[in-house]
C-alpha cells in the first residue's frame, strides 16, 4: 500500500481509503453487517488503514460496523474518517431530503452544522466508533442556515480538545474552502471524482494545487459504472439509490462499456481488473491524494487495495485519458 500525506498536516491516509457507505445498508438496497465486517478487516490486511464513514449512513450503522471491525486492532495502525452535518433526528437546518432508514421507515435529512449540533455528533460518533478521537472529521455538505466560521470554530474547538486531530470538509466550493480556511487549517476537501465526473479540474483541482490542499475523490468506480460488470437492462435492488441515476440509463451503460473496451487490453496486459485500472488512473490524477473505495464483502475490498500494485506509465496514463476525453454521457 501507498501512504500520502494530506494537506500540510502530518496525517498520512492509505492512497485507497474504505469507504463505509454501503456497510451502512442506506441507499444501497441492504447490506450483510457480517460481510462489511469481514470487508473492513481483509481491506486493513491488504493495508487499507483508512475508513471513512459518517453518521448519516445507516443513521449511525456504518460507524458502529466500522467499530466493531477494528475490534483488537492497535488504535494508532488505523485513520478514522468521518462527518457530521447531516441530522434525521433534528428537523433544523436545509431540508436535504426524504428517504428510508435501514427499517424502512420514513425519515426527513437536514444539513445542519450548528455548534451545540457538531459536539453531539462528535460525541456519538466517538461512541459508536469506539474511540477517544477522530483523525479527520469533515462537514458532510454545506449547508445555508449557520454561518461557516461558527461551523469551523467549533471544529477547531474540538481539535484543542483533543477529540479531533485534523478538520477537513466535503462537497464544498473553493470560495467556501477559503473562507472555511480563515478559522481552522482545512488540509482536505472530499468531493465526487470519475472517470465520468471530472468538473473539479476547473477550479478545485488548481486550488488545491496552488494551497496544498488534498482531494479526497469519492465515488472513484462512479458506484460501480466503471467496474464494466454492469450491462443494459441491469435491475437494482429495491431501495437502491442507483436506479434514478442518468448514468445508469442503458445508453450510458452501452456508451461506458465501450469506453472500458478499449483500455480493457491494458487491463489484460497487466494481468489487473478495470476496477484496478480506473482506481490507479484516479489516483495519478493532479491533486487526487486518495481515492474512496466501497465493498460490500471481503473479495471485492481485497480487489479494491490491490489497484495500488497497478503500475502505470505517463503514455499509458495519457492513453486512458485521450479514450476517455471522447466518451460522453447522456442526461
Amino acid at each position: 500500500m501507498e501512504y500520502r500525506k494530506i494537506g500540510n498536516s502530518d496525517l498520512e491516509l492509505s492512497a485507497i481509503t474504505f469507504g463505509a457507505w454501503a456497510a451502512g445498508g442506506w441507499m444501497w438496497g441492504s447490506t450483510d453487517r457480517n460481510d462489511a465486517i469481514k470487508a473492513i478487516q481483509a481491506s486493513y490486511d491488504e493495508g487499507v488503514t483508512s475508513i471513512d464513514t459518517a453518521p448519516i449512513y445507516g443513521q449511525g450503522d456504518s460507524e458502529s460496523i466500522v467499530g466493531d471491525a477494528l475490534k483488537g486492532i492497535s488504535r494508532d495502525k488505523v485513520q478514522l474518517v468521518t462527518k457530521y452535518g447531516m441530522r434525521w433526528d433534528l428537523a433544523k437546518g436545509d431540508f436535504a431530503m426524504k428517504s428510508k432508514d435501514n427499517s424502512g421507515k420514513d425519515i426527513d435529512v437536514y444539513k445542519y452544522a450548528g455548534k451545540e449540533s457538531i459536539i453531539k455528533e462528535c460525541e456519538d460518533s466517538l461512541r459508536r466508533l469506539k474511540t477517544d478521537y477522530i483523525d479527520l472529521y469533515q462537514i458532510h455538505w454545506p449547508e445555508s442556515t449557520t454561518p461557516i466560521g461558527e461551523t469551523m470554530e467549533t471544529v477547531a474547538q474540538l481539535i484543542k480538545e483533543g477529540k479531533v486531530r485534523y478538520a477537513g470538509v466535503c462537497n464544498y466550493s473553493v470560495d467556501q474552502m477559503k473562507e472555511g480556511d480563515r478559522y481552522v487549517n482545512l488540509i482536505s476537501n472530499q468531493v465526487p471524482y470519475s472517470m465520468v465526473k471530472r468538473e473539479i479540474e476547473k477550479e478545485l483541482v488548481p486550488y488545491a494545487l496552488e494551497n496544498n490542499k488534498s482531494i479526497l475523490a469519492y465515488s472513484p468506480l462512479e458506484r460501480g459504472l466503471l467496474t464494466g460488470k454492469m450491462k443494459p437492462g441491469h435491475q437494482f435492488a429495491e431501495g437502491d439509490h442507483r436506479a434514478g441515476l442518468y448514468y445508469f440509463k442503458d445508453e450510458n451503460l452501452r456508451r461506458t462499456n465501450a469506453f472500458l473496451s478499449t483500455i480493457a487490453p491494458l487491463a489484460a496486459d497487466k494481468n489487473v481488473s478495470l476496477s484496478q485500472l480506473v482506481l490507479r488512473w484516479t489516483i495519478e490524477q493532479p491533486a487526487i491524494t486518495i481515492a474512496l473505495a466501497g465493498a460490500r464483502n471481503a473479495q471485492q475490498s481485497v480487489q479494491n487495495a490491490k489497484a495500488i500494485q497497478v503500475q502505470l506509465t505517463k503514455a499509458e496514463i495519457d492513453l486512458i485519458t485521450n479514450e476517455l476525453n471522447k466518451l460522453e454521457l447522456v442526461k
